[in-house]
């Protein structure tokens, strides 16, 4: 009895290892990806499941008003349908990654599923940008170790977060997620890191998701935030 008690226990803390390192956005089990800068007055401000309109758009305006380089994640299968909005992410300067073409959860996925959603959101990007697309966020943050080594060898470095705006919930207004991500900040910089925040400025179910709670936490956030931070793109992040 005792053996098979202690062989149960061992396959429930595997599992929790593995559940932890597959969804976890700090976990570097899986293998590396990027997360956080070391300066805590620098932060990278990322959107992911766009194009989106018109939230995009707005975003855009907020962004330039504040003079604020930012990172999109977008969807393949969106930019397909939005290419003009895919182009004006491009054209005011910010960076623009990999979020799969259909935003399913990788680690339930094959292999060679995994690689076309992959491959296939790179190539309708870059098909759209004139330029190689670099990064890359997993959906939902699930990765296993095989999806960040297709990922390297499509040239895609894997990036996660370390603040969380939970905007995706439609009971959260603009303060509330403000206050997530003002939390989120001020907790990272205690632990002398910068922030890497993840909002969503689409839904993965379709075009035309309402994110006009994020439009207005990122536009009182930014007209709010400690003027010795800095934001930067994901590209001036480094690998833990």
């Amino acid at each position: 009895m005792l053996p098979e008690l202690a062989a149960t226990a061992a396959a429930i803390a595997v599992a929790g290892t593995s559940a932890f390192a597959s969804l976890s956005a700090s976990s570097q089990l899986c293998g590396p990806t990027l997360i956080g800068s070391s300066d805590p007055d620098e932060i990278a401000l990322t959107f992911d499941d766009g194009p989106n309109d018109p939230y995009t758009g707005r975003l855009l305006e907020i962004l330039a008003k504040h003079n604020v380089r930012a990172t999109f994640f977008m969807i393949g299968g969106f930019v397909r349908r939005r290419p003009d909005i895919v182009r004006e992410v491009q054209a005011a300067g910010h960076m623009i990654g990999n979020h799969t073409m259909t935003h399913p959860w990788l680690v339930v996925e094959s292999p060679a599923q995994v690689r076309r959603e992959l491959a296939d959101c790179s190539s309708v990007l870059e098909d759209i940008l004139g330029e190689k697309v670099g990064y890359f966020r997993p959906p939902h943050g699930a990765r296993r170790p095989d999806v960040l080594r297709t990922a390297d060898e499509l040239g895609l470095q894997p990036v996660m977060w370390n603040v969380f705006g939970y905007d995706w919930r439609p009971r959260n207004d603009a303060a509330r997620i403000q206050r997530y991500v003002e939390n989120g900040i001020a907790r990272q910089r205690r632990a002398a890191r910068g922030a890497n925040i993840a909002l969503h400025d689409g839904g993965h179910s379709g075009i035309g998701q309402d994110r006009s709670a994020t439009v207005g936490a990122v536009r009182s956030l930014l007209s709010n935030c400690d003027a010795s931070m800095h934001f930067i793109g994901v590209d001036q992040l480094r690998a833990r």
